[in-house]
C-alpha cells in the first residue's frame, strides 16, 4: 500500500509519501530553525511551529509525490517516544487525515522508524542484524531478528550520544545543534592530544556520555578561556574521539558473541564521518541509510509500517502519544 507518515517527536516538521515497495516517493523535512538562541529545542515552541507547519509539509509531500490524499491507502504517525507536546500535534493531524478518508492508521515507535530506515530502497537491509541506534535524545544497541521489532540489548545509563555531542559544542560556543559543528572543527584537530573516559568501567554493552561531558568540562575550565580557544581543534577532536570509541567499544562486544554478525546504524549520529569510518573497519557487512534518512524524518515511519498491524477506522480516534517508550523490548 502506499503510505502517508508524520513525524513531530522533536522540531523537525515531517511528511513522507512510501510505497508498499520502500520507495521514497517524497520526503520532507522542514526544520524550525529557532531553538539555537536557546541552546536546546524548547518543548512549547516546538509545538506550536509545529502546528503552523505541519498542513504545509504534508501538502508538499503529497504534492512531491505525484498523489493526493484520495490515493493514499494508509496514514502513518510517530507516537512516541519523544516531546509530548510535539508528538500530539503529528497524532491529531495524522487522525484527522486518516478519519476523513477512512484510511487505517498505524502508530509507530520513533526508535522502531531508525531501525526500518535500513529497510528503505534502492538497498534495503534485510534482518537479521545487529542496530546501534545514536541520537540526541537515544542511544541504545538493538538486535533485529525479523521487520516488525527489535531487542534492546544495551542503552544508556544517562545521556544520548548526540547530547553529549551538543552540549560539548555549546562549551566552544557552536550553538545549537552543535555535533555537526563540533564535527567539523576536529576535523583540524588531534585526536591523541586529551585523553578523555570512554566509560570502560560500564558493563556489558550499556553506555554511560555523563562522565565524559563532566571531564570535557573541567578541563575547558583548567585550559581558561583563551587557551580553550587556542586548542579547541584538539579539544573536540579527543572529545568526538572518546564518544566514537565508546560506542564502537560496545558494538564490537556485541557482535563478538553474534553468528554472522551485520551492522546497521541509524539516528542523527549515524552523519558522523568518524562513527562511519570506524564501523566500515570492523569487519562486518555494514549499512548505514543516507543522511537525510539517519536524522528525524517521516520516510523511516512509513517503513516501519509497512510491517505492522494498521489500526482500522474509528478505532484510533482515542490513541494517544506517549513521551518514553516503555523498558522492554518491542514485541
Amino acid at each position: 500500500m502506499t503510505i502517508l507518515a508524520l513525524e513531530t517527536s522533536c522540531d523537525d516538521t515531517c511528511a513522507a509519501v512510501v510505497s508498499g515497495a520502500g520507495e521514497i516517493l517524497a520526503n520532507v523535512v522542514s526544520s524550525q530553525g529557532v531553538h539555537d538562541r536557546f541552546g536546546g529545542v524548547v518543548p512549547e515552541i516546538a509545538s506550536r511551529h509545529h502546528l503552523e507547519l505541519v498542513n504545509a509539509v504534508v501538502d508538499d509531500a503529497l504534492a512531491r509525490a505525484g498523489t493526493e490524499l484520495g490515493a493514499v491507502e494508509a496514514v502513518a504517525v510517530t507516537q512516541g517516544p519523544g516531546l509530548v507536546g510535539a508528538l500530539l500535534v503529528g497524532v491529531a493531524t495524522a487522525k484527522g487525515l486518516a478519519a476523513a478518508q477512512r484510511l487505517p492508521l498505524v502508530p509507530v515507535d520513533h526508535l522502531q522508524g531508525h531501525v526500518a530506515a535500513n529497510f528503505l530502497a534502492p538497498a534495503p537491509m534485510e534482518p537479521p542484524f545487529l542496530c546501534l541506534i545514536a541520537s540526541g535524545g537515544h542511544t541504545l544497541l538493538v538486535r533485529v531478528r525479523d521487520h516488525r521489532g527489535f531487542e534492546v540489548i544495551g542503552r544508556t545509563l544517562d545521556d544520548a550520544a548526540g547530547e553529549a555531542f551538543d552540549k560539548g559544542a555549546r562549551l566552544f560556543g557552536l550553538g545549537y545543534p552543535g555535533g555537526p559543528a563540533l564535527s567539523r572543527l576536529a576535523l583540524d584537530g588531534d585526536a591523541s592530544a586529551f585523553a578523555f573516559p570512554t566509560a570502560t568501567r560500564v558493563p556489558g554493552l550499556d553506555f554511560s556520555f555523563a562522565g565524559l561531558k563532566t571531564a570535557l568540562l573541567y578541563k575547558v575550565r583548567e585550559l581558561g578561556e583563551q587557551e580553550t580557544a587556542r586548542r579547541a581543534p584538539d579539544l573536540a577532536a579527543s572529545y568526538e574521539h572518546a564518544i566514537v570509541e565508546a560506542l564502537i567499544a560496545r558494538v564490537e562486544r556485541a557482535l563478538a558473541a553474534e553468528d554472522g554478525p551485520r551492522l546497521a546504524i541509524g539516528g542523527g549520529v549515524a552523519a558522523n564521518r568518524r562513527l562511519r569510518a570506524r564501523a566500515e573497519g570492523l569487519g562486518v557487512e555494514v549499512h548505514v541509510p543516507p543522511p537525510e534518512l539517519c536524522t528525524d524524518n517521516a520516510a523511516m515511519i512509513a517503513s516501519a509500517a509497512r510491517w505492522l498491524e494498521p489500526v482500522p477506522f474509528p478505532d484510533y480516534l482515542g490513541l494517544d502519544a506517549y513521551a518514553t517508550r516503555p523498558r522492554r523490548p518491542a514485541a
